[in-house]
């Protein structure tokens, strides 16, 4: 299951079981496994160290104390596209961290920038100024 160029998700570390779904449904729902439950150990998993330890970082509550991602799909009919939608989730959250996010630079403000600054904080004490009482 490709993710990104470089990361590849080998099928044999997802674990997916079928459950019965929850709510309305009928009959349908009672005699049916359609829901998915996916499983899947962030740890123990073939992912780049850094890509794991961001996944982790999340704070998802998908993600156990454990490391294990558990991601439950239930809104379709059938069992296969329940297993489609749980993939899809996976991979969009695996995507989502993938790539590391760019460390912000400090910059110094421009001479003009500094200037207008400080423009604008004496109009604004001029403003107030005329505020006060008027003096004959």
């Amino acid at each position: 299951m490709p993710i990104r160029r470089h990361i590849v998700i080998p099928e044999d570390e997802v674990e997916l079981s079928a459950i019965r779904a929850q709510g309305a449904g009928g009959q349908n729902v009672n005699k049916v496994s359609s829901a998915v439950h996916l499983r899947f150990d962030i740890r123990q998993s073939s992912l780049p160290e850094d890509v794991q330890e961001r996944l982790l970082a999340l704070g998802d509550q998908r993600i156990t104390k454990d490391g294990i991602l558990v991601i439950k799909a239930q809104t379709e009919r059938s069992r296969e596209r329940n297993r489609e939608e749980a993939l899809r989730r996976l991979h969009e959250l695996i995507d989502s961290v993938a790539v590391a996010p760019v460390s912000r630079r400090p910059t110094r403000p421009t001479r003009a920038s500094r200037e207008r600054r400080l423009e604008g904080k004496n109009l604004r004490g001029r403003i107030k100024s005329l505020r006060g009482k008027v003096q004959d």
